[in-house]
C-alpha cells in the first residue's frame, strides 16, 4: 500500500517536448539546416544570375550543374528534416524553403 501512495504523490513525469524547452532546441536543430541551405541558396542564385549566350555556350553546363547542386543540397536538407527529432520540434515551414528552392533550380535547369 505504501508503494502505491508514494507513486501517487510523486510529481508527474516531465515530457521532453515541453513548449518552453523547444525554443533553444529549435535554434540548435536549425543550425545544421542553415548550414545545408546556405549553399543551396547560393547555387540557386548562381544559376539564376548566370547569363548564357549562344546555344553552344560552355556556361550552359555550369548553370545546369549549379541548379543540380542546389537541388542536391535541398534534398539533403529535406532528408535531415524528415528525421523524427526534427519533425517533432521544427515547424512545417522548414519544408517550404527547400521545396521552393528545388523547384526554382529545376525550372532554371530546364530553361537554360
Amino acid at each position: 500500500m505504501r508503494a502505491y501512495r508514494d507513486a501517487r504523490l510523486r510529481l508527474p513525469r516531465e515530457n521532453i517536448d515541453l513548449p518552453e524547452d523547444q525554443g533553444c532546441l529549435r535554434w540548435v536543430l536549425g543550425v545544421p539546416l542553415g548550414i545545408v541551405y546556405t549553399p543551396a541558396v547560393f547555387f540557386c542564385w548562381l544559376a539564376l544570375a548566370s547569363q548564357t549566350g549562344t546555344p553552344s555556350d560552355d556556361w550552359r553546363d555550369g548553370v545546369r550543374m549549379a541548379a543540380y547542386l542546389s537541388i542536391t543540397f535541398c534534398a539533403i536538407g529535406l532528408l535531415i528534416t524528415l528525421t523524427p527529432v526534427f519533425r517533432r520540434t521544427m515547424g512545417k515551414w522548414w519544408y517550404i524553403l527547400p521545396l521552393l528552392l528545388a523547384a526554382v533550380a529545376y525550372v532554371r535547369s530546364l530553361t537554360v
